[in-house]
């Protein structure tokens, strides 16, 4: 089974977003031939995971700020990810999220800031002012080089793969236990791995594939059969 963790700042965002959550859980289940488990991120404990039959873990992207986040709520989450042995694949915010836990103990720290890739320059269009008017954002099927060729979550991938982007923040530093995968000329920490366990990361949203453009069905197939391997 598949746990999809929603990231949402409040309950009421969570059960707004039910429709794109439905379809991504679709799309997991389709891509691993699995059941997949939705659950707002509060919800996810040590003890929750433990209470079910949980073979890989996938945490959401978010169009929200870390700051609107409930520090506190995200502390069950945080020791679920930093402690658990099953595979996990963080997505956009999800794959923000992963730098900031890898990075720091966030009982310590007073509150979570987003990391913007960069300031527009003098006369570059803002192409989304309604979304963090001022900041670049990368947006729509875009290029991402495969830096380490041989990661099983890129077998069979083209050396630069054509995935979707929907952000204007990005991972600035590789947390110490974590290697780089993929890139671009937009955003550095393009996708990240863990050194030693199955945790990887992945600032474009491979859920968002097209019969055009379907190498994020590939990476998504090659992460739940890293899955099940593991199992």
């Amino acid at each position: 089974m598949i746990l999809y963790v929603a990231m949402a700042v409040s309950e009421d965002d969570y059960l707004t977003a039910g429709g794109w959550l439905l379809r991504h859980k679709r799309v997991f289940e389709q891509a691993s031939g699995q059941p997949c488990l939705v659950r707002w991120h509060p919800e996810v404990t040590v003890e929750f995971v433990a209470d079910w039959p949980i073979d890989s873990l996938v945490v959401s992207g978010f169009g929200k700020s870390f700051d609107e986040f409930d520090l506190a709520q995200l502390y069950g989450l945080s020791d679920v990810l930093r402690g658990t042995e099953l595979p996990m694949l963080g997505l956009c915010g999800g794959h923000q999220l992963l730098g900031h836990i890898f990075s720091r103990d966030l009982r310590q720290v007073e509150r979570l800031e987003d990391e913007p890739i960069r300031r527009l320059g003098a006369g570059e269009p803002d192409m989304y002012p309604e979304y963090h008017a001022g900041w670049y954002k990368e947006k729509g099927m875009q290029p991402v080089r495969v830096l380490e060729r041989e990661d099983p979550l890129f077998a069979g991938l083209p050396g630069t793969i054509m995935v979707l982007e929907s952000h204007y923040c990005e991972v600035k530093t590789l947390p110490p236990e974590f290697v780089l995968l993929a890139s671009n000329d937009n955003c550095r920490v393009q996708a990240m791995r863990h050194r030693e366990r199955p945790v990887y990361g992945t600032q474009f949203h491979p859920e968002g594939y097209t019969e055009d453009y379907p190498d994020g069905r590939g990476i998504l197939e090659n992460f739940f059969r890293l899955a099940e391997v593991a199992r």
